[in-house]
């Protein structure tokens, strides 16, 4: 693909200089200071978690992002009140223009990934100010008149900050001061610090039958201890519904030990180098090829569908089509809305196990949903960040390397045999473990738990292989 003419992405050019950006390290950062500049930025990240928004009138009464809060690592009436959710939405965005060509891209070219980069940056901020801006006028924090136009525009430049915050810490993390992506550390956090307090929580909550702890195992000790009959209690403790039990918590258990046996699935095509004689090594093609991306694409694709539907159902929930696209109703103990009709309650996950057996429609169409996106996702993120087959295949031949009993020029042609397969099958199970997760009423949903395992992992990899060099060095 030439360089040369007109394209959608030279728009960009005017703006690169002005786009908060960080500098790729130009030298080797040692092991400790990555360690440190990865927990800086986590802590960066939970103080504005905890940061709560300057002039909001109230932030009371029915979350439109309860369902995403956890996977958007977002925090209500905070700081944090969007999370990773612009940045990741943004990625989406790019990706179906890149995907359908609307957008032309040729990775091999350094401009044309500087240019996507930046158009990904920016398209970022924008859908920030959008959604922040859509969040002040459909009254979230209060009705326009009783904020007032100046703190209404103080908190749309809050949550602009916020966004730019996290997507500097997300470049600082990626561009070799740190460990991984910044995006998903903060999304594992947020997931873990969810199935932690969903676990051990001593906050009581009283539904018509007196007070119970939150927490499924503190509510374990507290049933076994306080009721007559043992046998009933400890069934009520892994049974109780609406609240965190026991079998939610050995649920998620079992989802993460199933996720981290898959994680060691993978394919090592054996390669030589031209350049050192006698040197042999292994290219490894994982099953989860493109990690937990699919899982974060599907994740803002759904929660953006939510926040359309709730915001046109409050307006419009008389029209049929609106109602078509999903219909509302706030939940009776957690005081969310909850979808109980139309496509946005289809694509949500059943409940539970009995979720399941009661309405086996939804469950399918639920599974089909995840099986595809995240196959699709998983498909075509591989083009366009630089791990297809045709990228893989120039990245050896630069480092001399050929696959052993195969000739160079059939390089490319023996990486279509796996790495496709592996992205798109890889991708299909993780939407099948989501889906088993969910059916099981894991605690952090199906979803959740994929990323926080996937990430977790990805870490634990990445700091073995830092300490492995760090000692080879001394």
């Amino acid at each position: 693909m030439s360089s040369g003419g007109f394209r959608i992405l030279h728009l960009v050019k005017p703006f690169i200089g002005i786009l908060p950006e960080v500098e790729q390290a130009k030298r080797n950062v040692p092991f400790r200071e990555k360690v440190l500049y990865t927990a800086v930025a986590l802590f960066v990240f939970l103080v504005c978690s905890q940061l709560p928004l300057y002039g909001i009138h109230t932030s009371a009464g029915a979350d439109p992002f309860y369902w995403a809060r956890v996977i958007m690592a977002s925090n209500r009436g905070t700081c944090m009140e969007l999370g990773i959710g612009p940045s990741v939405t943004s990625g989406l965005v790019m990706q179906l223009l890149s995907g359908s060509k609307l957008i032309e891209v040729d990775t091999s070219i350094p401009e044309d990934v500087e240019l996507f980069q930046a158009a990904n940056k920016m398209m970022g901020f924008i859908i920030c100010i959008g959604q922040a801006m859509a969040y002040v006028v459909s009254g979230m924090y209060g009705s326009i008149n009783d904020i007032g136009y100046v703190k209404a525009a103080m908190i749309v430049g809050q949550l602009f900050l916020a966004t730019i915050i996290v997507t500097l810490l997300d470049e600082l993390l990626q561009k070799g001061y740190g460990f991984g992506s910044g995006v998903s550390l903060f999304i594992a956090t947020n997931i873990c610090e969810s199935i932690v307090w969903k676990s051990f929580s001593p906050q009581t909550i009283n539904r018509g039958r007196g007070a119970e702890f939150e927490g499924a195992l503190v509510a374990l000790f507290h049933l076994t201890l306080t009721r007559g009959d043992k046998v009933k209690a400890v069934k009520e403790a892994f049974y109780r519904g609406n609240l965190p039990n026991c079998l939610n918590l050995l649920a998620t258990i079992v989802v993460f030990m199933i996720v981290i046996y898959f994680q060691g699935f993978r394919v090592d095509l054996p390669v030589k180098s031209k350049a050192q004689r006698g040197y042999q090594g292994n290219y490894p093609i994982k099953l989860f090829y493109t990690s937990n991306m699919p899982i974060i694409l599907q994740s803002a694709l759904v929660s953006n569908i939510y926040f359309l539907s709730q915001l046109l159902y409050k307006r419009f929930g008389g029209n049929f089509l609106v109602r078509l696209f999903g219909r509302w109703e706030e939940d009776q103990f957690g005081g969310h809305l909850s979808p109980v009709g139309g496509l946005a309650y289809y694509i949500s996950a059943p409940k539970n196990m009995q979720d399941v057996l009661d309405n086996p429609l939804h469950a399918v169409f639920y599974l089909t949903f995840m099986l595809s996106a995240c196959a699709l996702f998983s498909k075509t993120w591989i083009e366009i960040s630089g791990s297809s087959s045709r990228d893989v295949a120039k990245q050896l031949k630069a480092q001399r390397l050929f696959i052993q009993g195969h000739r160079e020029t059939s390089l490319k042609k023996e990486l279509d045999r796996y790495i496709p397969t592996a992205a798109a099958f890889g991708g299909l199970c993780i939407g099948a473990l989501t889906g088993f997760a969910d059916f099981l009423g894991a605690i952090g949903s199906g979803t959740g738990i994929l990323l926080a395992v996937t990430t977790i992992y990805e870490y634990f990899e990445k700091y073995e292989k830092e300490r492995a060099q760090n000692m080879s060095i001394y």
